[in-house]
């Protein structure tokens, strides 16, 4: 069902997703208003440029009022929000963003993308190859992808929405996993590994709801899932026989002088723009996925040629004879493990350097920095930088160097709570036949690391 010409009222706007999709509806022709009490780049800039950037920063009751027909409620507002009990009072229709995606994708087939790593990445790929060979969809992906405009599209006609699915809690008020809200009709779970402890505070908890995501799969629906991932088989690999289950694993492929080469099954080659184990698999995710939708292998080989990834996945910063520079999104263990380890295989005669940011609430506490033991291990030289004003911030406990080299278990790691000491250090570093990978889900507080890498690349050339 599509939504226009409705007054829609974003609480906690600057969201990465909700910043999207009111600008997505604002296309759709409906009037669009929000507020919220802190927005970062690049949700400000984006909003500013649509004119939907709020005057001030802060809750406004004042602003909910009958004239509106919606309100969409962000994660990132509290139950106890003001704008939140006002609309309460005045009776109006409120949803979560997941909602108001569903709502509007009632009429379409819904595929959706779910998995503790690579969903942003899968998701961007069976994007590129729709487009590719020109199928109508519409989609919801948690990065820019190169080729597309937005990360929000929300159209009438298309008949196919590709939603990556978030296992975080879709808002104050309705206290379930976003991938559960969508109701999928293909789904695809990447991979499980612990994530969210202030939300799933076991590995018990946080595993069941892909386990509610898997049931989900509605009657002559499709499930399909990494059979190379112990927990995703567990969970996925069940007997239903209204439900088509389809596995998937490390695709056939060849590496040379740091390029990769996928193969089909004649044994033709085709070099893609990306690398590592978990790209791999995600490239056999998105294939497996595309095949239901009318795309065969030789259409997927072809189109998959051109990927040039996510933002901040595996992107390349730039090059030059003696340095490499990659900025990626890890920060759980096992996105961080997969990463460093990915980068290390593709570029074996490489002297590999990680940086790491602890941003995330759960890489901040102490009941769970234990889980990252051993994950930086295949980089010959660790950075981390912590921040504690963010520590602070998220009200959690300080945690001291030392207990940090524990948790990583690498005494050699270098640890930085001053992201200017970071980068003045990283800055009077020769480089010579190597691979710089920056690492976080943050921002290595407010640093430009395109202007760094540009400047670095300069000073090592």
């Amino acid at each position: 069902m599509s939504i226009t010409n409705q007054r829609i009222h974003f609480i906690a706007i600057g969201g990465g997703a909700m910043h999207q999709l009111a600008i997505a509806l604002k296309r759709n022709q409906n009037h669009i208003t929000g507020s919220d009490d802190e927005i970062f780049e690049p949700s400000k800039s984006r909003l500013e440029a649509e004119g939907l950037l709020p005057k001030e920063m802060g809750w406004f009751p004042e602003k909910i009022t009958n004239e509106i027909n919606l309100v969409v409620l962000g994660m990132h507002a509290r139950a106890d929000n003001s704008e939140l009990k006002k609309a309460k009072e005045l009776g109006l229709e409120i949803l979560s963003y997941p909602e108001l995606v569903y709502r509007h994708s009632t009429n379409k087939q819904r595929v959706v993308i779910a998995g503790s790593h690579g969903k942003t990445t899968t998701t961007a790929m069976i994007m590129h190859v729709l487009k590719y060979w020109k199928r109508k969809f519409d989609y919801l992906v948690g990065a820019p992808v190169k080729g597309f405009d937005y990360t929000v599209n929300l159209t009438e006609d298309a008949p196919i929405i590709v939603i990556e699915g978030d296992e975080y809690l879709a808002s104050a008020e309705n206290q379930v996993p976003k991938f559960l809200v969508y109701q999928h009709h293909i789904g695809l779970v990447t991979g499980i590994s612990w994530d969210h402890i202030n939300v799933f505070p076991t590995e018990h908890v946080y595993v069941r709801q892909f386990d509610h995501f898997a049931d989900s799969t509605p009657k002559a629906g499709i499930l399909v899932y990494n059979e190379e991932d112990a927990l995703a088989s567990v969970i996925c690999k069940k007997e239903r026989e209204d439900v088509t289950v389809l596995e998937y694993g490390t695709p056939k492929h060849v590496v040379r002088n740091g390029i990769t080469y996928l193969i089909n099954t004649l044994g033709k080659e085709f070099p893609v723009k990306f690398f590592g184990a978990h790209n791999l698999y995600n490239a056999n995710g998105a294939r497996t996925v595309l095949s239901k939708l009318g795309i065969h292998d030789e259409q997927f080989f072809e189109a998959i040629q051109y990927f040039e990834g996510a933002s901040n996945r595996l992107e390349k910063l730039g090059q030059n004879d003696k340095l490499m520079i990659f900025k990626d999104f890890a920060h759980a263990p096992s996105k961080l493990e997969a990463t460093t380890m990915a980068t290390k295989s593709q570029f074996p005669s490489k002297r590999l350097t990680a940086v790491l940011e602890l941003h995330t609430f759960s890489s901040l506490n102490k009941d769970y920095i234990s889980t990252y033991k051993n994950t930086l291990n295949s980089a010959d030289e660790a950075f981390v930088y912590l921040n504690p004003e963010v520590v602070k911030h998220k009200n959690l406990e300080q945690i001291s160097n030392e207990e940090l080299k524990s948790a990583f278990q690498r005494q050699d790691i270098q640890i930085f709570n001053d992201s200017n000491l970071l980068f003045e250090t990283l800055a009077s570093k020769k480089f010579d036949n190597s691979v710089l990978l920056l690492m976080s889900s943050g921002s290595f507080n407010e640093t430009n690391l395109k202007s760094f890498a540009s400047k670095l690349l300069e000073s090592n050339s």
